[in-house]
C-alpha cells in the first residue's frame, strides 16, 4: 500500500512538470507574437510620422519659394514702371535739346523744352502755340473760332472771344505750374463751351495734367476723347503717343506698344512719331 502511494505520488510529480511545460509551451508563442505586433505597429507609426514631417518641411520650403517669387515679381513690376518713366524723361530731354536749335519752332508733345518736368516742357511748348505762333494748332483753332464768330454775329463773336480768353487763362495756369487750378479751369471750359474747336486741345491738356498728378485713368480717358471725338485736331498724334505712355505706366505694355506703333504708322512725319520710335528703340519694343 505504501509502495503504491509512493508510486502514485511519483507519477503525480512527473505529470505536474509536464503539464506546466505544456501550458507554458502554448503560452510563450502567443506572448512573443503580441510583442512583435506591438513593435511592428510602433515602427510603422514612427515611419508615418517621419514621412509627415518630411512632407511638412517640403510644403514650408515651397511656401517660402512662392513668397520669394511673389516678392521678386512685385519688384520687377515696380522697376519696369520706373524704367518707363525714366526713359520718358530722357527721351523728352534729348528731343528738347534738338528741337531748341531748329529755328525756335514750337513742337508738340512737350519736346521743345529742356526742363526736367515733362508736363512743364509740354506746357511751355504749348504756350508758344497759344500766344501767337502762326503755325500753332492752338492759335489757329482759336483764330478760326474768332473769325467765324465775327462773321456770323457780334454775339457769337463775343462767345468765341470768351472761349479763346478762357482757354488762354486756363493755359496760363499750366505755365505757372498751378496744375490743380488748371485742371479745374479746363474742366469748366469744356462744360461751358460745347462748340468751340479748342475743346480737343483742352482735353489734351487735361490728359497732360491728370498724368502729372498720376490720375492715370482720367488721363487715359482725356487722351482717348481727343482721339475718338476730335479726330481732326492737330493734337491727335500727341494724344495717341501720350496715351501709349500712360498705358506703359499702368503696366499695359502690349497696349502701349500698339499705340506707339500706331503713331509711327498713321502720323510718320509728326514729332510724336519720332518720340514713339525712340521710346520703342530704348525699350526693345
Amino acid at each position: 500500500m505504501k509502495h503504491s502511494l509512493v508510486r502514485l505520488c511519483g507519477a503525480g510529480a512527473l505529470v505536474l512538470p509536464l503539464s506546466v511545460m505544456a501550458e507554458s509551451g502554448t503560452d510563450l508563442p502567443a506572448q512573443g507574437s503580441s510583442i512583435y505586433d506591438q513593435t511592428s505597429t510602433g515602427s510603422g507609426n514612427m515611419m508615418l510620422f517621419n514621412r509627415l514631417q518630411d512632407q511638412q518641411q517640403s510644403i514650408n520650403e515651397l511656401r517660402g519659394r512662392i513668397e520669394k517669387l511673389e516678392h521678386e515679381l512685385e519688384q520687377q513690376t515696380r522697376l519696369s514702371k520706373q524704367r518707363y518713366l525714366d526713359l520718358e524723361e530722357r527721351l523728352s530731354g534729348n528731343s528738347g535739346s534738338g528741337a531748341g536749335s531748329s529755328a525756335g519752332a514750337p513742337a508738340s508733345s512737350g519736346s521743345g523744352d529742356d526742363s526736367s518736368d515733362p508736363i512743364t516742357r509740354a506746357a511751355r511748348s504749348g504756350a508758344g502755340d497759344v500766344s501767337g505762333s502762326s503755325g500753332s494748332s492752338d492759335n489757329a483753332a482759336a483764330g478760326s473760332a474768332s473769325s467765324s464768330g465775327s462773321a456770323s454775329s457780334s454775339a457769337s463773336a463775343n462767345g468765341a472771344g470768351d472761349a479763346q480768353q478762357a482757354y488762354q487763362e486756363a493755359f496760363a495756369l499750366v505755365q505757372q505750374r498751378q496744375f490743380d487750378q488748371a485742371i479745374d479751369a479746363f474742366e469748366q471750359f469744356n462744360q461751358q463751351y460745347s462748340d468751340t474747336p479748342l475743346k480737343g486741345n483742352a482735353y489734351y491738356w487735361l490728359g497732360e495734367l491728370y498724368s502729372a498728378r498720376s490720375r492715370l485713368d482720367q488721363a487715359a480717358g482725356a487722351f482717348q476723347t481727343v482721339i475718338d471725338d476730335y479726330s481732326g485736331s492737330s493734337k491727335v498724334s500727341d494724344a495717341i503717343y501720350k496715351l501709349g505712355l500712360v498705358r506703359a505706366r499702368q503696366g499695359e505694355s502690349d497696349q502701349a506698344q500698339q499705340l506707339l506703333q500706331r503713331v509711327i504708322r498713321d502720323y510718320p512725319d509728326s514729332n510724336a512719331a519720332g518720340l514713339a520710335q525712340d521710346f520703342l528703340d530704348k525699350t526693345g519694343g
